[in-house]
């Protein structure tokens, strides 16, 4: 596990950040954060990232089609999180974002998913080359 947490580094590797913070009915019987909650956060913050690309189901859109999660950390309730992102592939038609969920105070990392998305056309049921926005925010320096 410490190769992956040495791997993953600082939040500021991560150019696009996301804050939530943890919810009663996100324990489980063992008193801490139950793992699936970790895909709703990861979710709610991949949300707010395709929002800057003006993403939409009526004219493109984006389909999940992989998503892996490596729990490093227990986090506990009640807890404040800093979730950052980056696109860390590019494909043709796919592309994949790395999420980090850090507990706000300390970085401490508590897990890392990648989340591979195609573009889509719902109207011709088909996927689509990369869209240029993508493109542009993976050259971001």
């Amino acid at each position: 596990m410490g190769n992956i947490i040495d791997k993953i580094g600082m939040i500021d590797n991560y150019p696009f950040h996301y804050e939530i913070k943890t919810r009663w009915k996100d324990m489980d019987s063992f008193g801490h954060v139950n793992n699936a909650n970790y895909v709703t956060y990861i979710e709610d913050a991949r949300i707010i990232f395709f929002k800057r690309w003006g993403i939409n189901t009526h004219e493109k859109s984006l389909i999940v089609a992989s998503m892996k999660i490596d729990y490093l950390n227990q986090l506990q309730h009640p807890n404040h999180l800093l979730i950052g992102q980056k696109i860390s592939r590019l494909g043709s038609k796919s592309f994949d974002i790395e999420s980090v969920v850090f507990n706000k105070d300390g970085l401490k990392p508590l897990a890392r998913s990648t989340v591979t998305c195609v573009c889509y056309d719902y109207n011709e049921d088909k996927s689509l080359l990369l869209f240029p926005e993508i493109v542009e925010d993976y050259n971001l320096p």
